[in-house]
């Protein structure tokens, strides 16, 4: 369930240096991150075409990573361009390249056709450097499928079980919310109006535990694996729903998902805000809060993924919250079932 031709994170720019060759695993391909002299990053198959060793484990010669079994170097585009104790260079020596762009503090990787990477098609995820907002996140990993993760996201109706210290209140899971579809985008809002404020917004919006606000949560989900909230509350009727969050605050939960197999996930993300940005311990404030959420969800989906690993087979019940979840599940197996379909007509060609 992998949709290839699309742009990817594979790693938070400080991930990637020239000391320590980065190795990851993504949608299932070995790949090495360094960057060069200049900083441009580069991503290679992380395999020597010679004996299959993995370049990581190598080092870097001047822009060229060297393999480090037979001393076998490539250079960005993934060519051999020196093979030790010979002139001659196999043409069929090199490893595959990928391309990638530095961009919110991600690093973005294609992993289909290059011919098709367009650096104008990724994602909008401007709050992390945005000089307006202040950002803190993480790259955690996910012992199961990226699909669970983009459901988990796209109801947060869980939010009043899983997250009941933290983020949930009882209203939650009460209050419908409604999904909408833009092509490939799905959005799903959800407003609960006239509520108390659970612990999170108590301490981040300076709400007292019996004050009554008015909430939002208006989340945006776009393939292969972004999802996108607008979270925030404000005084019970000063007119939030209609566009005035002026009695409020409202901040920005940045996800972008990528699998690293068909039952394991890199999952990249990132609490931005635009008010007290000069307090630099409510930024810490709200990451930790929201990493102990998301140390929850990982829990609750590692076990749903065992489950589903012990009876492939058993069958799935939808209910009124699993809407957004539905359309997001959708629009990935399209595209999947798309791109394998252009896959086999081109190799039938």
């Amino acid at each position: 369930m992998f949709i290839r031709n699309a742009w990817y994170v594979a790693a938070w720019d400080h991930e990637v240096g020239r000391t320590d060759l980065l190795r990851r695993e993504l949608l299932g391909d070995q790949v090495v991150l360094y960057r060069e002299l200049d900083g441009t990053t580069v991503a290679l198959e992380d395999r020597c075409c010679h004996r299959h060793a993995p370049l990581s484990k190598g080092e870097l010669v001047e822009n060229n990573i060297q393999c480090p079994y037979h001393g076998l170097e490539f250079d960005r585009t993934g060519q051999c361009v020196k093979v030790p104790g010979q002139s001659a260079i196999p043409p069929e020596a090199r490893v595959r390249a990928y391309p990638t762009v530095e961009r919110n503090h991600w690093i973005w990787i294609w992993m289909g056709d290059p011919a098709l990477a367009n650096p104008d098609d990724i994602e909008d995820f401007h709050w992390i450097d945005d000089p307006d907002y202040r950002a803190r996140g993480e790259v955690l990993h996910l012992e199961g499928n990226y699909v669970l993760l983009v459901e988990n996201l796209l109801d947060l109706s869980h939010l009043t079980f899983i997250h009941r210290t933290t983020l949930g209140t009882s209203a939650v899971a009460d209050t419908p919310m409604k999904t909408e579809r833009e092509g490939d985008l799905v959005r799903v809002t959800r407003w609960v109006m006239d509520n108390t404020p659970p612990p999170f917004f108590q301490r981040a919006g300076g709400f007292a535990a019996d004050a009554h606000i008015d909430r939002w949560q208006i989340i945006t989900f776009t393939p292969p694996g972004f999802v996108r909230l607008d979270v925030g509350g404000a005084v019970a009727g000063s007119g939030a729903e209609k566009g005035d969050r002026s009695q409020g605050f409202t901040m920005r939960n940045l996800n972008a998902i990528t699998p690293e197999t068909e039952t394991t996930t890199h999952y990249f993300w990132a609490q931005a805000h635009d008010f007290r940005t000069d307090e630099p311990w409510l930024t810490d404030m709200l990451y930790e809060n929201v990493h102990t959420a998301f140390m929850e969800d990982l829990d609750i989906i590692k076990a749903q993924q065992e489950n589903i690993l012990a009876r492939p087979d058993a069958p799935r019940v939808d209910i009124n919250h699993d809407g957004g979840g539905l359309q997001g599940r959708r629009v990935i197996e399209r595209l999947v079932e798309e791109e394998q379909r252009a896959d086999g007509r081109q190799a039938a060609e």
